[in-house]
Formats: C-alpha cells, sequence, structure tokens
C-alpha cells in the first residue's frame, strides 16, 4: 500500500512553504517540489481551502504556509486532498456493505484509527525538532 501521488505532492508542497517562510508565486513552488504546475494548483487551492496554505492574487501573490508549520500534521495536509483517512472502503458510509458486526471491518477500523494517530503526531516543524509532536502536546 502506498499514498496517493495527490497526497504525496501535497506534503511536498506544504514542505517546501514550512521551509521557505515566506510567499511564493506556484511556479517555483512547482519547479522546487517537482510537481507538476497544473497539479501544484489543483493541490493549492485544496490546501487553501483547508486553511494550511494562503494565497495572494496580483502580481506579488504567490502562496504562504497559513499557521505555524508545528501546528500542521502530515494527517490535515494528507486528507486536504484525500478526505477522511480509511484503511478500507467498507469504512465509508456510501459502501454497500452494512455488516459492521464483521470482524474485519473492526480490525480496518482500529488499523485506521492507529495510522490516524501516528500520523497526527508529525508536523511540518522544522527538522531541528524533528518534526514529532512531543508526548506533552
Amino acid at each position: 500500500m502506498h499514498i496517493t501521488l495527490e497526497a504525496d505532492y501535497a506534503v511536498r508542497i506544504v514542505e517546501f512553504l514550512s521551509d521557505a517562510g515566506q510567499r511564493v508565486d506556484a511556479h517555483t513552488i512547482a519547479e522546487k517540489t517537482q510537481v507538476p504546475l497544473r497539479f501544484a494548483l489543483k493541490i493549492l487551492r485544496k490546501l487553501v481551502t483547508d486553511g494550511l496554505v494562503q494565497s495572494y492574487k496580483g502580481a506579488h501573490g504567490g502562496y504562504i504556509i497559513a499557521r505555524d508549520p508545528a501546528d500542521i500534521t502530515l494527517r490535515q495536509v494528507i486528507e486536504s486532498v484525500e478526505g477522511p483517512y480509511m484503511f478500507s472502503r467498507c469504512q465509508q458510509d456510501a459502501y454497500c456493505c452494512t455488516n459492521h458486526s464483521c470482524r474485519v471491518y473492526k480490525v480496518y477500523t482500529e488499523i485506521s484509527q492507529l495510522v490516524r494517530e501516528k500520523l497526527d503526531q508529525y508536523t511540518f516543524a522544522s527538522s531541528s525538532t524533528s518534526g514529532q509532536k512531543s508526548s506533552t502536546e
């Protein structure tokens, strides 16, 4: 299993903007993160909508991280582009299986919760703090 290409690109973009600490135009973001410009713009729109990135229009426009990188988790970025993390589609309400007493459903739900908790432990803080939240947070 692996995360989608869109989620991988979103992580790259947020990491780049976190490190940049200043407004950066979309072309530079795409170039530095090696994300195709059209795809970067699509991802940036989602990140702006979710309040992770702020956009500026005009000649000196661009994008900047909207919050302290220590307050942005890996889960927030992934879910911004992918929606809520679920290990299996059987956990989605729209899925036709209604057998919630199924043993596999329970295992998938437990795994999903563990992954969400782990993704919440990692932030986009500078590498000097290793990006992991302390146990006191």
